[in-house]
């Protein structure tokens, strides 16, 4: 394993911004071996990638000999905005994930995009691992831009998540890390799974095994293990519907993230602490999977309070 510095910049209160990358390569080089990037931590406050990243490091240097590709690592993308729990970029309030492609003589948090940009470009394949904000919680489920899906569909299904959400383009998509390098020809993935600022030791491992499939099947590893994963619904056989919150309260659910639900079921209530009454029952408007859950219980008229999957057939 080999680490690099991509980007590095002083700060004001003397200290330095640095974004490391860590390389993962065979001994000798073999001809026409494929790269893969794994990029975690653009949003400070998401960390369900960080532990995933680990999970597969320590694997790879325990079995150095699997190697058949190059596979490079990026941990902390928004180092700073890990460090002081911030979503964003500190002191510009720049969300990193809607500033690429970004430019070398661009302000500050456009030239870590840059740097990024340009250090992953050239890789075969991408993953981006995002978390869930503070007030959701999302299964290992996989988002691909419809525009590319024809090349990416393949290798989502190799991943070992729940869920793969194809989605039509829309106009703030073209300024993410995934748009910008399936634009410059790196198929790229981006996983959403967890809640911000925790960790889902489960999805952590869920992922991995994923990843290390998807690697045995590109080449980019040769090992007798077998990494047995599950077949995800995709999106193209059912609709996503969304749940908001009807009016203000506490949301207090009754069912798992996860469950295999029907039309009309309950889910759970808006309730009044003050005067101990249920201002509004909250019911599944379509049967299907509960793949995304209110983790934090504030919510506002409006407030997102699930979503679900509306597939035909289903099931567990």
């Amino acid at each position: 394993m080999t680490t690099r510095t991509i980007f590095a910049s002083e700060l004001p209160v003397g200290e330095t911004l640095a974004i490391h990358r860590a390389r993962f390569e065979p001994s000798e080089p073999i001809p026409g071996a494929k790269r893969i990037s794994i990029v975690s931590g653009i949003h400070g406050d998401e960390l369900e990638g960080q532990l995933v990243i680990y999970m597969l490091a320590s694997w790879l240097r325990e079995h150095p000999e699997v190697l058949r590709g190059t596979i490079d690592l990026y941990p902390a993308v928004n180092s700073l905005g890990i460090d002081t729990i911030i979503r964003g970029f500190p002191l510009y309030e720049v969300d990193l994930n809607r500033a690429f492609p970004g430019a070398k003589n661009d302000y500050l948090p456009a030239q870590v995009v840059h740097a990024l940009a340009e250090d992953v470009e050239g890789s075969d394949i991408a993953i981006d691992i995002h978390s869930s904000n503070i007030f959701l919680r999302e299964i290992p489920q996989i988002r691909i831009n419809k525009e590319f899906s024809e090349a990416t569909l393949p290798l989502a299904k190799q991943l070992n998540c729940d869920f793969i959400w194809i989605h039509d383009a829309v106009t703030v998509l073209e300024a993410t890390f995934s748009h910008t390098m399936n634009s410059r020809g790196t198929k790229t993935l981006v996983v959403e799974m967890g809640v911000g600022m925790r960790l889902t030791k489960a999805y952590g491992r869920q992922l991995m095994r994923g990843i290390l499939n998807l690697m045995q099947a590109e080449g980019i590893i040769d090992t007798k293990i077998p990494f047995t994963v599950r077949e995800p619904f995709t999106s193209e056989v059912g609709d996503v519907y969304y749940i908001n919150a009807p009016s203000s309260g506490l949301f207090v659910p009754v069912l798992d993230h996860c469950a295999v639900i029907e039309k009309g079921q309950w889910i759970g209530d808006i309730v009044d602490p003050l005067s101990g009454t249920v201002r509004d029952p909250i019911y599944a408007p379509n049967g299907g999977i509960l793949f995304t859950l209110r983790e934090y219980p504030v919510v506002y008229e409006g407030s997102l309070i699930a979503r679900i999957f509306g597939a035909t057939d289903a099931k567990n």
